[in-house]
């Protein structure tokens, strides 16, 4: 490193290692503030364990389960019967659920095609025994009981 003429060190480097530093403070502050920010907003906590746990009657093969948990629009739509065909079409050739990772949680007071109210849309990553790469989205809705519950489901 290079010396003044009185034998000291440049400013310079120290100037850039401390500038380094304060990044590196200022990029894990923010990391972390981040996850504190996620990790405390309980609506969305409890909208993605209603998603799951009613993803887990649909990877079981239970339809009737899963439509038994969903809300009244979702049962006014689609007839139970009807509901366990389809989600077995559309499941069975996917295999069993090898991974699944919440993308994103929002959530709307209107829906298209839906009267208004309080929604949360989930949006998943998923990877199945045969196909590598999927997008599941499950729309819920509160329920005049307070309770969240599945009224729409999409996967591609």
């Amino acid at each position: 490193m290079a010396r003044d003429t009185r034998g000291r060190q440049h400013l310079f480097a120290l100037v850039i290692i401390a500038s380094a530093l304060r990044y590196a403070v200022l990029a894990l502050l923010l990391a972390c503030w981040s996850a504190i920010a996620l990790a405390q907003d309980p609506e969305a906590t409890t909208v993605q364990r209603v998603a799951r746990d009613w993803l887990a009657l649909t990877d079981s093969g239970d339809g009737g389960g899963s439509w038994d948990a969903a809300a009244r629009q979702f049962k006014d739509a689609v007839p139970r019967d009807r509901w366990i065909e389809s989600l077995k079409q559309a499941r069975d050739p996917l295999g069993r659920v090898e991974k699944r990772t919440v993308m994103s949680t929002t959530f709307a007071t209107s829906f298209p095609g839906a009267r208004d109210g309080n929604y949360g849309i989930v949006l998943f990553r998923a990877s199945f025994e045969k196909k590598a790469d999927a997008a599941e989205s499950l729309t819920l809705e509160r329920e005049s009981d307070g309770a969240w519950r599945v009224v729409g489901y999409f996967i591609r």
